[in-house]
């Protein structure tokens, strides 16, 4: 038997500690004046309440009903309302009867909240499950494990009823020959056959100690060059794969970052981790998102509420922009991890079986001939071929019918269907080449469109995409750029579209020297880097810039850069870290809230589709906990729905 290595014991990582020199007596006093009379003092009980730890504050509600024989949580139900209430008298309960209340209020009524029985069941250790149990049947006379049976079905109820047991194994010591056989026991249960043995995958994830999960998870990588969460994406589906994707988080507190501004959902992860591991949190959450965890709670929510929620949080991550100790350790390891991992991209649109161009091409005259036009005859042929396949169409149409197929798609088609469906008809570099035009022609310039297209594609995708453009446009792209465009912005992006990025694995020594980038030429030696370097290459540095100055990448360049110079370094890091998930994000801004940039739209959906859009699905449903095809539905409408909706390949 192997001692995992020693670490030094981490810092205290939580925002909410115990108070010095607490007087639980004069603190109900306080409380008990803040709430008499007319009105409440309501400043004064936030304050109170989340300078405290709940043990502190359950001592207080003692005091409480000991001096004035009042019970104090229902007092405060009484005075304050809202979600300031919940959040407040939720603070105010004990962590075993708060996780009881929210899995009761999960499972009961109709429906069942199936991400708040996720998020509390994978993250509590056998100590905080038993009382769990306990404080359930104490507060709501029932058994957790039977009202969990009945309101569950499947592999997910089979994983929820193994992590209730609270029985895994937390003796911090790990079996290494153990270790590999469970590494390949997973391997053979998944990737390795046709379909999945779900209960090799229940067993292992939910009873082994965390530490030698941590070392199962390293020892797959190196068996498999996929990650176990990539691995359980492709294996697994559902609730059931949101729930081993919870548990198998090789640090499980970034399981935490997908808070959302879900009232519920924010409450009870900060309640019930700002007395663990809340810095943490703060870091993770920023290392994936694009601002703080303080200044996403101050951007969407208000009142004494906010308030509450920014005393929990304990502090603003984007002043300072560099990394709390043990942060920094979290944030060098996940760019390696990033660099072992082999991404698996897979399309949602591939060639379709026993495919016939003449038949197509007779189909299509078919629905465009005549008063009237059979929109679903375009877009099942359309929609449903490689676009390889659609070239052979276009071509076959000419030759056999002696017209052009893209002008009479145009003359039968309008709006966004139009372009969509063109778009799709379109090889790949005509279509870059379209959306580069679109980008910079008539008043203003959609800076956007340029830095997602220019940061994503390859050097032959940029190198067809420029003769596409010179062939349409009768102008190299590059002058149509110099004269959109101006300033280091300008430079950047004739950089990028010479398609000149270096290929090939890191060199070590040259990232040490790229990553200590001094702040007098750093806007210049950024572009040099970022434009030119392969992807590989740049993960590393940005691993090496952590170690070297204890800073966050993204966060400098969004401390020391502005406008769209900013907007484009960011995008490579982004994308160095994480393409499906950038683009993934780059379709959810294109239909969050009101009006939808169609054009964003369309260029994803139909550049993507037979690369990486499947991927880019999974991405979209794990950081926004809602799917693709159900924004989409909700977001389209008629005919263009239904083509993006084949698009998309299904629903999640």
């Amino acid at each position: 038997l192997l001692k995992p290595l020693q670490r030094p014991k981490p810092k205290d990582q939580s925002t909410i500690t115990a108070a010095p020199d607490f007087d639980p007596s004069a603190d109900a006093e306080t409380l008990y004046n803040a709430m008499k009379g007319i009105g409440s003092d309501k400043e004064a009980i936030l304050d109170l309440i989340t300078s405290r730890n709940n043990a502190q504050r359950q001592e207080v509600i003692t005091a409480y009903k000991n001096s004035f024989g009042k019970d104090l949580i229902e007092d405060l139900k009484y005075e304050l309302t809202g979600k300031f209430e919940r959040l407040i008298v939720s603070l105010m309960r004990a962590p075993a009867y708060h996780d009881a209340k929210e899995i009761h209020d999960a499972i009961k009524g109709v429906g069942t909240n199936e991400k708040c029985l996720i998020e509390v069941l994978a993250s509590r250790n056998n100590k905080q499950m038993h009382e769990m149990v306990t404080a359930y049947k104490d507060a709501y006379g029932s058994d957790l494990e039977e009202d969990v049976i009945v309101d569950t079905s499947g592999h997910f109820k089979k994983m929820l009823i193994v992590l209730l047991q609270g029985s895994r194994d937390e003796s911090g010591v790990v079996d290494a020959s153990l270790v590999e056989q469970d590494a390949l026991d997973l391997f053979a249960a998944g990737e390795e056959q046709w379909g999945t043995d779900e209960a090799k995958f229940i067993m292992i994830l939910g009873n082994r100690s965390v530490t030698h999960l941590r070392m199962v998870f390293d020892e797959y990588q190196k068996i498999t060059e996929l990650s176990i969460e990539d691995s359980i994406k492709n294996e697994l589906s559902g609730d059931f794969e949101r729930l081993m994707l919870a548990v198998g988080k090789k640090h499980s507190l970034c399981y935490f970052q997908g808070l959302g501004t879900a009232d519920n959902t924010l409450i009870r992860i900060m309640i019930s981790r700002s007395e663990i591991d809340m810095l943490d949190i703060r870091e993770c959450f920023r290392l994936r998102y694009e601002k703080s965890l303080y200044n996403m709670i101050k951007d969407d929510t208000s009142g004494d509420y906010k308030r509450t929620l920014l005393n929990l949080c304990g502090g603003d991550d984007d002043l300072a922009g560099e990394f709390f100790p043990e942060a920094a350790q979290i944030a060098y390891k996940m760019w390696e991890l990033s660099a072992m991992t082999k991404v698996q991209l897979r399309p949602t649109v591939r060639p379709a079986a026993n495919f016939d161009p003449a038949a197509d091409a007779q189909a299509l005259r078919k629905a465009m001939k005549g008063f009237g036009t059979d929109e679903d005859a375009i877009i099942d042929i359309v929609a449903q071929r490689s676009n390889a396949q659609r070239q052979e169409i276009r071509q076959t149409f000419k030759s056999l019918l002696g017209r052009d197929l893209m002008k009479d798609l145009k003359s039968e088609l309008s709006k966004n269907l139009e372009r969509l469906i063109i778009g799709l008809m379109l090889t790949p570099a005509e279509f870059d080449a379209k959306m580069m035009k679109k980008a910079m022609e008539g008043a203003g310039t959609d800076e956007h469109a340029l830095i997602e297209i220019l940061v994503t594609r390859s050097n032959d995708e940029i190198q067809a995409m420029n003769a596409a453009y010179q062939a349409a446009y009768k102008k190299t792209l590059e002058e149509a750029i110099q004269s959109d465009t101006s300033g280091l912005f300008c430079r950047i992006l004739v950089s990028l579209v010479q398609g000149a990025r270096e290929e090939g694995p890191a060199d070590l020594e040259r990232a040490d020297a790229d990553a200590q980038v001094k702040s007098d030429d750093m806007k210049v030696k950024f572009m040099s880097i970022l434009c030119t370097r392969s992807f590989p290459h740049l993960r590393k540095v940005f691993q090496e810039f952590v170690r070297f100055s204890n800073k966050d990448i993204e966060q400098i360049i969004k401390k020391e850069m502005s406008g769209d110079v900013k907007n484009t370094f960011y995008a490579i890091v982004c994308s160095v870290k994480n393409q499906p998930s950038y683009l993934a994000d780059r379709l959810y801004k294109a239909m969050k809230g009101l009006g939808t940039d169609d054009r964003a739209l369309i260029r994803i959906m139909v550049s993507r589709s037979e690369i990486d859009l499947f991927t880019i699905r999974k991405e979209f449903k794990e950081t926004h906990d809602v799917s693709l095809h159900e924004f989409i539905q909700g977001d389209t409408s008629g005919d263009y729905r239904k083509t993006l909706l084949i698009l998309c390949g299904g629903e999640d």
